[in-house]
This record gives C-alpha cells, structure tokens and sequence, in this order.
C-alpha cells in the first residue's frame, strides 16, 4: 500500500466532507461563546473562596467598618428617631404616652 493509494481516497472523499466541515464549523463558532462562559463559571466555582476574600477586601477599602463608639452612637441616634417618631404618631390619640416617649427620647 503506498501513500498514493491514502491520497487517493482524501481526494475522493473531500467533496463529500468539506459541507460537513463547513456545517460543524458554524456549529463550534456558534458554541464558542458557549464554552467560554462555561469555563469561566467553572473557574469562578473552583476560586468561589478567593473571589470572595477579593470581594471583601475591595468593600472595605471603600467603606470601612466604623469603630465602636461611632456604632454605639448611632444606634442610640436610631432609637432616639424611633421614639420620637412614635410620640408623633400617638400624639393626637395618646397625649400623655407620647409625652412619655418624648422623655425616654430626651435622656437618650
């Protein structure tokens, strides 16, 4: 058997194979994209700790954490808005507890 021979057969096949590449050429360039997407979700997957200590470090560089006493002071600035929000709602009905809300408000 000599390479003339394998040559040969190519040769006469080729007419018959080139529409078939061509149709599964279209098929991998339409599912290209496809299979980026599925690689990078494979990798965000496998680097899921990563990204998230990334994520986190990128939020507090832009917004860090407030110390202690600023967290206890607007907490106590909520609760003071809260009551006297509620004096404001009870204070056509209830006169007298919203007088009371009033001065929880006041000792803070």
């Amino acid at each position: 058997m000599s390479i003339a021979v394998l040559s040969f057969t190519t040769e006469v096949a080729l007419p018959f194979v080139r529409p078939i590449l061509a149709t599964l050429g279209v098929a991998i360039a339409a599912l290209r994209p496809l299979l980026g997407f599925g690689l990078f979700a494979v990798m965000l997957w496998l680097f899921k700790p990563l990204v998230r200590g990334l994520a986190r470090a990128g939020v507090m560089l832009f917004k860090p954490r407030h110390s202690l006493a600023e967290r206890n002071e607007r907490r106590t600035l909520r609760s003071i808005s809260a009551l006297n929000r509620m004096a404001r709602e009870l204070d056509t009905q209830q006169p007298s507890l919203a007088a009371e809300l009033r001065l929880l408000a006041s000792r803070g």
